[in-house]
């Protein structure tokens, strides 16, 4: 074993046992989650390359997430469209969910195509085309077998795989099919529905278990992250312009774009959305992970911001995978201009119609694992008939950007739940002008039980999880939420 390898290992285990003496303590999980963040950023600076031990403590956290993405989207999507009362519901929901969605990533992709433009990303780049592309090969498929790929032949391997758009489709199938006998004879699928209950009972206190983990994830992937992060880069000097624009981008998006559509079409307040939602945009940040964040943004969406668990449940997981502005809007983009005018290609106004076009077909179907921008560039880059040596030569600041993607990704799904549930009449204003609940302890609670004193802040409980100050997890969903949620 290594020496330095094992004392960094060993510093981690007792800034761990910092964090959850901090939580013993009542700190607030958004502190303790950034105090991670920092706290891991130092570790990886001073255990420069010498953190084998402890990368992998991020990687299971990360496991643990995909682990329960498909329970927790099967459950979402059955119990919230089993319990919108009628077929006439789901048609409103479903429809307002993908137009917000399209329309926020269509918003993205003129946003950075323009901004590309503007600064001309590329120009002066020297870009060596002499790239083995053998690699992409894997990853590049036609759009006809992308869009095959969305209908499940084998839902088990589906689920094993994490592939959102197909286990959807099956959720949705088997949830409405529910729905219209419901219609007809409520007693003969009364069972299924008391039985989608009690499973997402369960899903959501399991939830909660690995929610509660997160200040201590954050830690060990910053720390991981930061120490392999080359010393040498001279060889990215031609590229730094492209971070700095995705960055630019991407959290212009996050905030300024996002912001606005809050307050015009949710009438909402922007700042107060974000720092309810913060702990689900420092995970997506740090894990890199649209779909492995969205425990965390379901749990806050229905505890922090007021938004129905049908709707938070449904509009959330269907973010994960249509939509994506970062993954499949804003780097796309980017990247096809930085090719066209690094490479000197004469591209006119309709070979950009195209690319707008094909940004937004692209983000139907996006995966919301690490690395489905790459996926995404080329699957664009190969459509437009750009070179995709471009893909292989930006992979060295595509991690990097990744962070600034994801957290564009998560924040943009986030605020689509938040508009559907305004535009449904379903927000809980009192929810969301509520002090912020501790999502750690809320999770733990269904979002249509009320809440019992078994539930609230026990001494085990916030010994093992802590928790905000005792009462914070009394908030009740409204009783226009509740009637509309049983």
């Amino acid at each position: 074993m290594n020496l330095w390898d094992a004392t960094a290992l060993a510093v981690t285990f007792g800034l761990f046992a910092g964090i959850f003496a901090l939580a013993r303590k009542r700190v607030n999980f958004s502190v303790l989650t950034f105090i991670g963040l920092f706290l891991g950023t130092a570790v990886g600076v001073v255990f420069r390359n010498h953190v084998e031990y402890v990368q992998p403590i991020g990687r299971i956290y990360v496991n643990l997430l995909l682990t329960i993405v498909a329970p927790l989207v099967i459950v979402s999507i059955l119990s919230s469209i089993t319990s919108l009362g009628s077929t006439a519901q789901l048609k409103t929901i479903g429809g307002r969910s993908v137009y917000w969605l399209l329309s926020l990533n269509l918003v993205a992709i003129f946003l950075a195509l323009g901004t590309a433009l503007l600064v001309g990303l590329g120009k002066g780049a020297n870009l060596a085309t002499d790239v083995d592309t053998r690699s992409l090969d894997s990853i590049q498929k036609p759009f006809t077998d992308v869009l095959i790929g969305f209908f499940p032949t084998n839902i088990v391997k589906d689920i094993s795989e994490n592939n959102i758009i197909p286990i959807i489709l099956v959720s949705i199938l088997v949830a409405v099919s529910c729905s219209v006998i419901a219609d007809k004879a409520p007693q003969k699928v009364a069972p299924f529905k008391a039985l989608v209950e009690a499973v997402r009972e369960i899903i959501y206190r399991a939830v909660g278990f690995v929610i509660s983990l997160t200040p201590y994830a954050v830690l060990a992937l910053t720390a991981a992250f930061t120490s392999t992060v080359s010393a040498d880069t001279s060889q990215l000097w031609p590229l730094f312009t492209l971070l700095v624009v995705a960055f630019v981008v991407c959290f212009a998006h996050t905030y300024l774009v996002n912001g606005v559509f809050l307050r015009t079409s949710a009438n909402v307040s922007p700042v107060a959305f974000f720092r309810k939602i913060l702990p689900a945009q420092v995970t997506a940040f740090s894990t890199q992970s649209s779909a492995g964040t969205l425990p965390l943004t379901t749990s806050l969406l229905r505890s922090r911001v007021g938004v129905p668990s049908e709707i938070a449940g449904f509009t959330a997981p269907l973010g994960t995978t249509i939509g994506m502005p970062g993954c499949a809007g804003i780097w796309p983009i980017l990247l096809a201009v930085y090719a066209v005018n690094a490479l000197g290609i004469p591209y006119g106004l309709s070979d950009y119609a195209v690319l707008v076009i094909l940004g937004l077909l692209v983000s139907i179907g996006t995966a919301g694992v690490p690395g489905t921008a790459t996926v995404t560039a080329t699957t664009v880059l190969a459509a437009a008939g750009l070179p995709l040596e471009v893909v292989i030569l930006t992979l060295p600041i595509s991690a990097l950007a990744d962070m600034a993607r994801t957290t564009n990704n998560v924040t943009s799904a986030a605020v689509a739940a938040t508009i559907v549930a305004r535009k449904e009449g379903r927000l809980d204003d009192a929810i969301f002008d509520a002090p912020d609940a501790d999502v750690t302890t809320l999770a733990l609670t269904a979002p249509d039980d009320e809440p019992t004193p078994a539930d609230a802040a026990q001494p085990d409980d916030d010994a093992l999880w802590g928790s905000l100050p005792v009462g914070a997890c009394a908030i009740e969903p409204s009783p226009r939420e509740r009637v509309g949620a049983r």
